[in-house]
């Protein structure tokens, strides 16, 4: 990150909090629900498999950089499936960084080759060691070691959404993160149980043993993204909800946070680290702040 960015960021932080604003920073882009795949634990997936039109997204793009946001992520369904014309993903981070947006992000199952230089990051869904990958996503363990390998950048962080299948596999995948060499970072999230996917919820307890794993892991230097100071608000769901800072949009409709807003009483079982850790951090909570500065300056 460089220092204009980050002065840009600071600024918005720090009037956010005394003012007690609630502007968005960060921004996603629903690009489409298509995906080739059939996960355990999505609940989004397919519905309309429909892909949105170039137009359309750039047009979102330009409601979300008027209202503030500067870091962007595209998501799916599975981005590398987008396609209009003959536009792809590459130029939608092109478009963009052309449109001032400061951080833009892209969301992978990582089962596609990776050649995205243009993104700041890559952030890629492996979800514990072959069998319990495989268990979850299907047979794509394998394909996608192979792309994080032959990635033509390092500018992938790994996406773990921790649940009651993969909860032993922390160290592995974190492994993998430490090893690999196109792997900057990697980053947890515990399942958050949408309708149908409640059976993969983690307990107290687990959240409790598995927030300790990674503790010790990023005290033994692994890359991890994620702040130990809100692991205690994620393990009790203690932290405010939602996060006002944070947009989805798709097809032009706008939800604050995620777009598991809408279902009652989803909020009060969020697994998202981000969204503690945003809410946390521009209500004041002063280490939260510290740790994300060094976190941030790390891996962005």
């Amino acid at each position: 990150m460089n220092s204009k960015t980050f002065l840009k960021f600071s600024i918005f932080g720090i009037k956010t909090i005394l003012f007690h604003k609630k502007n968005p920073i960060l921004g996603t882009i629903i690009l489409t629900d298509k995906c080739n795949l059939h996960c355990k634990h999505c609940s989004v997936n397919n519905k309309q498999s429909k892909i949105y039109t170039y137009q359309n997204i750039k047009k979102e793009m330009n409601i979300l950089y008027h209202m503030g946001v500067r870091i962007l992520f595209f998501c799916g369904g599975e981005t590398f499936l987008w396609q209009h014309n003959e536009k792809t993903v590459r130029d939608l981070v092109k478009e963009a960084k052309e449109i001032g947006f400061l951080i833009v992000n892209v969301v992978t199952n990582g089962t596609f080759p990776i050649d995205l230089p243009e993104a700041d990051l890559i952030l890629l869904s492996l979800d514990g060691d072959r069998k319990t990958h495989n268990m979850i996503r299907g047979d794509t363990y394998d394909t996608i070691l192979k792309n994080i390998k032959c990635a033509t950048t390092n500018n992938i962080c790994l996406y773990m959404a921790i649940n009651q299948i993969n909860k032993h596999k922390i160290r592995n995948v974190a492994d993998i993160a430490k090893r690999e060499k196109n792997i900057k970072a990697i980053s947890f999230n515990f399942h958050t149980p949408y309708e149908c996917t409640e059976y993969l919820q983690l307990h107290k307890k687990d959240k409790k043993i598995c927030c300790n794993i990674i503790a010790k892991l990023k005290k033994q230097k692994y890359p991890i993204f994620n702040l130990v100071s809100a692991f205690p608000y994620l393990i009790n769901n203690t932290f405010p909800t939602p996060c006002y800072q944070c947009v989805v949009i798709e097809q032009g409709n706008i939800s604050i946070c995620g777009r598991c807003i809408y279902e009652k009483g989803l909020c009060k079982k969020c697994g998202y680290f981000f969204v503690a850790e945003y809410t946390l951090l521009f209500r004041g909570n002063l280490k939260i702040i510290l740790e994300m500065l060094f976190t941030y300056l790390k891996y962005i």
